[in-house]
């Protein structure tokens, strides 16, 4: 890892589902969570807090269900993200990394129910906190969900960890013309309807002057990367 300071000190990463499985047949992919633990470690020794919300698309999404309702569709979504955080918990811990799970639904046997003064004081003792559940109510993304955590612990970005390595103006895999933009703000992507993120994600990040750093996890160094000022993705402004 190269020498430097941190450009945040706080962050909350979002890792998707499809993320941790790493695009292969199985639910998880534990060689590469390995590989993002190591980088989860390189930057607490830098000093940065970290809290991970991590969605569930490589189990089960609430729109999986078509014939289901909604509602119970997205409940069992919010049981695969406890799924995918115990499975992160249980990868950090074996690499010294305190964690703590904390879940918006409780489920007292497998982790801690979330309080916003519990996940603050746990950052700064140096753990990290893995949010389950996303927000524990239906019809709301993880990406929603990342941007609400991140205001209430206070973090400087959201670290949007995803399979395309940047905000593009259409999608690179249909267009070919389709152009990486390095640096956008949410009044932008909500007039162009780029598909960044969900629109109340979008909306709620600009009303509360988040910012997020969209990046590629195809190489997880990425992430300490990212946070020690490396330019890569896109930065979507908060103003």
């Amino acid at each position: 890892m190269k020498t430097g300071e941190p450009i945040y000190k706080r962050v909350l990463l979002k890792l998707s589902g499809e993320a941790i499985s790493n695009g292969e047949n199985g639910i998880l992919n534990f060689e590469y969570i390995e590989k993002i633990a190591k980088n989860v470690k390189a930057c607490i020794e830098k000093g940065v807090q970290i809290a991970i919300l991590v969605g569930a698309g490589n189990i089960w999404r609430g729109r999986s269900g078509e014939n289901m309702d909604r509602v119970k569709a997205d409940h069992m979504g919010m049981l695969a993200t406890c799924i995918n955080a115990i499975a992160i918990q249980e990868t950090f811990i074996r690499f010294g990394i305190e964690s703590e799970v904390m879940t918006s639904v409780e489920m007292k046997a497998f982790a801690k129910p979330f309080n916003r003064d519990d996940a603050i004081l746990a950052l700064n003792s140096g753990k990290v906190i893995i949010f389950g559940c996303g927000l524990g109510i239906p019809f709301v993304s993880t990406d929603t969900a990342s941007v609400v955590r991140a205001a209430e612990i206070g973090a400087d970005t959201v670290l949007m960890a995803k399979n395309i390595d940047a905000i593009y103006t259409a999608d690179p895999k249909k267009d070919p013309n389709a152009k990486k933009i390095e640096s956008i703000t949410y009044k932008e992507i909500l007039a162009q309807g780029l598909q960044a993120m969900d629109s109340t994600a979008t909306s709620f990040a600009m009303d509360n002057k988040i910012s997020i750093h969209v990046f590629g996890l195809d190489n997880c160094d990425n992430i300490y990367k990212v946070i020690m000022g490396a330019k890569m993705g896109t930065v979507v402004k908060g103003e």
